[in-house]
């Protein structure tokens, strides 16, 4: 067994994957969020801490979770690895099929790049640290006791709850999409056997805002409608052959997972009335 460090375990990510490495025998430790970890070896350490649909409000808590912390473990702390968690957010901008070499393109006079540019940052220090590290960078994650209010979290809420989902943006708009036991179970695996510096974790295919639709409404009594003036917010297909090859990775599909999804969102609006 091996030991772990979980920065950000509070997180979505970070909580499940503490749980599933103490479950399967390792020792783990998830240190406050202002901890000093100069005293103690961490051991093989996955960095979770971030911010993600509600960065454009946070702004500067977005720079200090992507760098500013990160540059203090880098610095300070006593590891064997880290792997520094990212986002395929990265290839905005890009059309046709990206992997990881890809050339990347951000514009500081875009508001949705601050994102971007914090995450690549933390990225290029990762890799400049001279320290042994990786990156993975993961798509959106879907899980059913997910409570945040990023997209699809807030689409099937909407459409068990009032049946009624409008979506801001147009309907060949794009994502990919991969379950969070898939992140869980292939994070430890990276940390410990990945030969790559880059790995992008995702399910490997674009899923349209036109096809969810209709599969939600297939399945929920609900009316899927469209913003006026909803624009198109494509993503390039962002491939995962990386981890198939060296891992045999196998990520289960948003639409096999789509109704127990649907029943775990039901379940809740049903308690939040109790």
């Amino acid at each position: 067994m091996s030991r772990f460090t979980i920065l950000g375990a509070q997180g979505l990510i970070g909580s499940r994957l503490t749980a599933a490495l103490a479950r399967d025998g390792h020792e783990v430790f998830a240190p406050a969020r202002e901890s000093d970890l100069a005293q103690r070896p961490l051991g093989h350490v996955i960095y979770a801490i971030g911010v993600t649909w509600d960065f454009a409000a946070r702004v500067f808590d977005t720079v200090t979770a992507h760098v500013c912390r990160l540059n203090e473990v880098l610095r300070e702390a006593r590891f064997d690895s880290l792997v520094y968690l990212s986002s395929t957010r990265i290839y905005q901008g890009l059309s046709g099929s990206v992997d990881e070499n890809s050339e990347l393109t951000v514009n500081p006079q875009r508001m949705g790049d601050l994102y971007n540019l914090s995450k690549l940052a933390g990225e290029s220090l990762t890799l400049a640290s001279g320290r042994a590290t990786k990156i993975v960078r993961i798509s959106n994650v879907f899980d059913g006791r997910d409570a945040s209010d990023s997209f699809l979290p807030s689409v099937i809420r909407s459409a068990v709850t009032s049946g009624l989902v409008t979506l801001q943006t147009a309907p060949t708009s794009t994502r990919d999409y991969i379950a969070l036991e898939d992140v869980v179970a292939m994070l430890p695996q990276i940390a410990l056997e990945g030969r790559q510096r880059v790995y992008n974790l995702c399910g490997g295919h674009n899923i349209s805002h036109a096809e969810l639709a209709r599969r939600l409404e297939a399945l929920v009594p609900c009316q899927v409608r469209y913003a006026a003036g909803a624009v198109e917010s494509q993503s390039p297909r962002i491939s995962n052959e990386r981890l198939r090859t060296e891992f045999g990775f196998r990520p289960a599909a948003l639409f096999d997972c789509l109704p127990a999804l649907i029943d775990s969102y039901r379940a809740q609006g049903e308690l939040s009335t109790c």
